[in-house]
């Protein structure tokens, strides 16, 4: 590593306050971006993009809601040729797993120039209490149109380890990792996890797009950003990920975070306590 710094976009958010922490921990020089920071970045102002990558040794990409969405690839694409210009020679993208919309961010990012890995997750565990379906939790009932499948969701925390690696680390370039959970559960199961960790009946009802856009509007998740949401969750829901994969095992070397222990930790903090109440 230099003296430089290492950009984390979305260093607020969900995976980047994580990988924020552990790089500080390591003595590494940290640079925060988000849309409200000290330094601005913002994915539909590209005037903000300069100033944070000036000077950075390596960045964490990561895009929100989604990088499968419609038009993130062309964004990437022109993040991934100004890091270039600034020399910048490490770029760790966040991608999800059996999403085939996000496969152009990836090249984009693959084609860049600069030293770069792709960690392809699957589904956080934490959107169980950090986004989407926190609500749902909270309300008792999960209301997805994921049908039966089996996902193998990820521990953010775990993640973290593994950006953080290929942040600082030498090994990881040219990379794309694959990473999941140690096991799968259907949203059932999810939905059993969480009564038990709760002591609260949670239960998972199959849905329509439109019906899960209409109970997510409950907590002010606006229809424009539910809707291709719903639609990719439709869309992974037909088994392609069913499956799990070694890569984040490996690349930590310990054992992986199993839902249930995501869960217990999560109830423990009383967020999940029953709410009957949309926020306002």
């Amino acid at each position: 590593m230099t003296n430089s710094p290492v950009l984390v976009l979305g260093g607020t958010g969900r995976t980047g306050r994580r990988i924020t922490e552990r790089l500080r921990i390591r003595g590494v020089l940290t640079r925060v971006a988000s849309r409200r920071f000290v330094h601005p970045f913002d994915w539909a102002q590209p005037s903000t993009w300069d100033a944070a990558l000036s000077g950075t040794y390596a960045a964490y990409v990561c895009y929100s809601p989604d990088l499968a969405f419609p038009g993130v690839s062309d964004l990437i694409a022109q993040f991934a040729d100004r890091a270039r210009a600034h020399k910048v020679r490490r770029l760790v993208l966040l991608s999800g797993r059996g999403e085939q919309g996000a496969r152009a961010s990836e090249r984009a990012i693959q084609q860049s120039g600069t030293d770069w890995t792709i960690v392809r997750s699957s589904w956080f565990a934490q959107n169980f209490s950090e986004h989407f379906l926190l609500g749902p939790v909270q309300r008792g009932r999960l209301v997805l149109p994921a049908g039966a499948v089996r996902e193998p969701f990820v521990d953010l925390d775990d993640l973290a380890d593994l950006a953080t690696a290929a942040l600082t680390e030498k090994g990881h370039a040219g990379r794309v990792y694959e990473i999941t959970g140690p096991r799968l559960l259907s949203m059932t199961d999810v939905a059993a996890e969480l009564s038990h960790a709760t002591g609260r009946q949670i239960c998972y009802q199959p849905s329509t797009p439109a019906e899960f856009v209409a109970d997510v509007a409950a907590d002010g998740i606006p229809a424009s950003e539910a809707e291709p949401l719903a639609d990719l969750v439709q869309d992974v829901a037909d088994g392609r990920n069913a499956s799990l994969t070694e890569d984040l095992e490996m690349a930590l070397g310990r054992p992986l975070t199993d839902f249930a222990l995501y869960a217990r930790r999560v109830a423990a903090t009383g967020l999940w306590h029953e709410r009957s109440v949309a926020h306002s």
